[in-house]
């Protein structure tokens, strides 16, 4: 049975206070069609990382959507380097995802090019995170564990599509982090037993959050929103390591 545990979020320092000087390159991705030179940016911590972490967007944003940078800063603050970057169909200026296979092969060239200093970790919000999945199921994608923040079980409304039959193949530790208001992932019960059906998986609830993880009646910016999550993800990743 997959731990299950809850929380609100805290708050910890504003990342305006923590801000972290990223460094910037373009990784190559192979496409069918042609090469794509995706964004990059790396927060580096100031003294030698414990982990990498690979972070990107979710469908229809961009990598330095102010989720992302709270959430990178965040990590680099707690002694993790954190890579930023652009799934292909963000960098080529489109909102709506193209094939699965495009973005996986961002992941996987990504991943090939991150340093092996530390245990690199792949995160993602939302599509981002399912396309990680994905690639780590299909047995290509080495990593030392995968964060989703807010994973897409379902459209909303349609608990009926599960997107979760990939998910007892991967070998890697999970870590799940969504909103009880979440309606990708609205009824509960589906993401549970998803996640219990996974080898090396945890569940972490955000009490009254959205998909996004925003809660009713406390507003905070989503640079903040990201930090307070990075600490979960943070906390997770080091028991990993």
């Amino acid at each position: 049975m997959a731990p299950r545990s809850s929380s609100t979020p805290t708050s910890p320092p504003s990342p305006t206070e923590t801000t972290i000087a990223a460094s910037e390159a373009p990784v190559r991705v192979a496409l069918p069609r042609g090469v794509v030179d995706v964004d990059t940016a790396t927060h580096e911590p100031d003294a030698s990382p414990w982990a990498t972490v690979l972070l990107t967007h979710g469908a229809g944003t961009r990598f330095d959507h102010p989720f992302l940078l709270g959430f990178a800063d965040a990590l680099a603050t707690a002694g993790a380097r954190c890579v930023r970057f652009n799934l292909p169909y963000a960098q080529q200026g489109r909102r709506v995802p193209g094939p699965a296979a495009h973005a996986m092969a961002g992941w996987r060239a990504v991943r090939d090019a991150a340093p092996d200093d530390a245990p690199v970790f792949a995160a993602g919000r939302s599509y981002g995170g399912r396309m990680a999945s994905m690639a780590a199921a299909d047995g290509r994608f080495d990593v030392a564990g995968l964060v989703y923040l807010g994973y897409p079980l379902h459209p909303p409304g349609n608990p009926d599509r599960l997107r979760a039959d990939h998910l007892p193949a991967i070998t890697a530790p999970q870590l799940f982090v969504s909103g009880t208001r979440d309606p990708f992932v609205a009824p509960h019960d589906q993401l549970e037993r998803a996640v219990a059906s996974c080898p090396r998986a945890r569940l972490r609830w955000i009490d009254g959050g959205g998909h996004g993880f925003e809660v009713a009646r406390h507003c905070r910016p989503a640079a903040q929103i990201g930090v307070e999550i990075a600490a979960i993800a943070a906390e997770w990743m080091r028991a990993q390591v």
